[in-house]
């Protein structure tokens, strides 16, 4: 019997890849909203300050779970690459502000979309999204899964101390999703690079979890801190080194790049970002006024904002890069497939809302300020 050369076997490999391409897409952001002026009314800050230091205008504040805001993205999602949620392999859910941890809120989301598969939270922070997309990738071009529904939803505003400014003006709450399938083209998902800097881990964090104090009452007043300078300078550094290794590991130009969707945290960050890669601000998609950071929400959400607005173009190829709490990093790099319309479009909504968003922040605004 004629054995088959190793030259021989990687042509045969390469023709039969399967690659994991964008069928479906789906966002859910809460209706009620607290603008930088309604910020201005407990904390000491204005429009022009949050502005023109982050490119915040306003942000979403939910009246739900974040397992609701992903279970409708994932409903819209699912309807755009017209599937059912029981053809589904898997589930990937990325957040770092799960309703429960015991049980995983994938299982909320599978049972709503009546799926019957895999289904579990990863936490990557800011980076979950592209780590989901990474994972879903790897399942696909391994045979194990055709259609993987990957989400990125945060209630993030659980975790705000409202007298801390520095991110009391941040961070929004919001969830996205997309739905990759497998195909034989040459098209989807090209090529991706995961990593974490652990001697960033403390710079940005929230001390909740197994470590607190279960019964001591200051235990509860649990909120996120970070190290403004060292992020902003870590996160360049990460998302630009694994953007560049993503390129060259797909032998693609950055010139060849038609468009970035960068995590967004702040302007500022992508602002230097590209201009470090030394790709034309033109070409990085940029709604973070709209919803601040919603931290593994933001890609997905973009996503979908980019599509509406038709800056997302059959064929192109578009770069992704984020970092968070970790410190994560991931960049992924994507050829867009032929469809940018939403096969059918789901109904799927939260409950009505009968709040604005400082009356929702009310309580934990007097905890905090007093």
């Amino acid at each position: 019997m004629m054995r088959q050369s190793s030259g021989s076997a990687f042509l045969f490999e390469r023709k039969h890849m399967q690659y994991a391409t964008i069928t479906g897409w789906g966002k859910c952001v809460p209706p009620a909203t607290l603008t930088n002026d309604d910020l201005s009314t407990f904390i000491e800050t204005s429009d022009e300050w949050i502005k023109s230091r982050t490119g915040i205008s306003q942000r979403h504040i939910s009246h739900v779970n974040t397992s609701a805001l992903a279970s409708v993205a994932a409903q819209h999602a699912l309807a755009a690459a017209g599937i059912e949620g029981s053809e589904l392999d898997m589930i990937i859910l990325a957040t770092a502000s799960p309703d429960t941890l015991i049980p995983n809120i994938a299982s909320t989301v599978q049972a709503d979309v009546g799926a019957t598969c895999a289904a579990f939270d990863i936490n990557a922070a800011c980076s979950g999204f592209l780590y989901g997309i990474g994972l879903a990738s790897s399942q696909i071009k391994s045979g194990q899964c055709k259609k993987v529904l990957v989400i990125g939803a945060e209630r993030l505003s659980f975790y705000l101390d409202w007298a801390r400014r520095d991110t009391a003006v941040l961070f929004g709450d919001g969830a996205g999703a997309v739905v990759l399938e497998a195909t034989n083209e040459a098209i989807g998902v090209l090529g991706y690079e995961l990593s974490n800097d652990p001697a960033g881990r403390d710079i940005l964090k929230s001390q909740f979890g197994t470590a607190m104090d279960r019964f001591e009452a200051s235990s509860l007043d649990f909120y996120i801190e970070f190290n403004g300078q060292e992020i902003f300078k870590r996160a360049i550094a990460g998302m630009s080194k694994l953007s560049t290794k993503v390129l060259e590991k797909c032998e693609i130009s950055k010139d060849d790049i038609d468009l970035v969707i960068p995590h967004q945290a702040n302007e500022r960050i992508i602002d230097t970002l590209i201009n470090r890669m030394k790709i034309p601000k033109e070409k990085a998609f940029i709604n973070i006024a709209n919803y601040g950071n919603t931290s593994a929400a933001t890609i997905p959400i973009a996503i979908c904002d980019a599509l509406e607005q038709g800056k997302i173009k059959p064929g192109q190829t578009i770069l992704s890069c984020a970092f968070g709490a970790g410190l994560t990093s991931a960049a992924a790099l994507i050829k867009w497939g032929d469809r940018v319309t939403p096969i059918k479009q789901s109904d799927a909504d939260l409950p009505p809302c009968d709040k604005t968003g400082i009356e929702l922040v009310s309580k934990a605004v007097k905890h905090f300020c007093g």
